[in-house]
């Protein structure tokens, strides 16, 4: 009876404490991150398409660590954007510092932009260098006279291995400069956005 009791307690105390959470804004940002991701994939993807259609070697591993860098690159920021401190922003933006009030944008939304940095964006370019990947075993099979198997099995091993290793080290810096990559984040996007 005392557990009845406690987890009614309970689940009324949670309620009212996240009596901010609504549901229909829950739903309308996972439509429109699907169809985000959907866009950006589908733009990329010609864009990996054209790049990889009458590639070089060299030009096919380009495309590859391009794709490896920006996911880095994000994933580095939406970390950033979940750790950076806002009282330095606030002090920013007081002193009409250009970004500092973008970045303050980005910090109330933080949960959204790391989902979009790091989810979206990291798993497309995961995605997309993956298929180049393929491209280049192709081209390195054929060139070298190897067997498919064990040249695509030694370069996605090797590009997994970049991008694990990159978002660690990547991790790592954005946690300890999180207020510098965020600010820098948020000056290119007042860029293109005026605050």
């Amino acid at each position: 009876m005392k557990t009845k009791k406690f987890k009614l307690k309970y689940n009324s105390k949670a309620r009212k404490k996240n009596k901010n959470i609504n549901l229909k804004k829950d739903v309308e940002w996972i439509i429109m991150v699907t169809l985000m991701a959907f866009t950006i994939t589908f733009v990329m993807t010609i864009f990996s398409e054209s790049a990889l259609a009458n590639v070089t070697l060299w030009m096919g591993i380009a495309v590859v660590l391009l794709f490896v860098i920006i996911g880095i690159i994000f994933d580095m920021i939406g970390i950033a954007v979940t750790v950076a401190d806002q009282k330095v922003f606030h002090s920013m933006a007081a002193k009409k510092v250009k970004g500092a009030r973008r970045a303050l944008k980005l910090m109330k939304n933080a949960s959204k932009v790391s989902s979009f940095c790091n989810d979206v964006i990291g798993d497309i370019c995961g995605i997309l260098s993956g298929a180049a990947a393929s491209t280049i075993a192709l081209l390195l099979s054929s060139r070298m006279n190897i067997d498919i198997f064990w040249v695509t099995l030694v370069s996605t091993s090797l590009i997994a291995a970049l991008t694990i290793g990159g978002k660690a080290c990547g991790k790592s810096i954005a946690i300890n400069h999180s207020n510098n990559i965020l600010f820098k984040f948020s000056k290119v996007i007042s860029f293109f956005l005026p605050e």
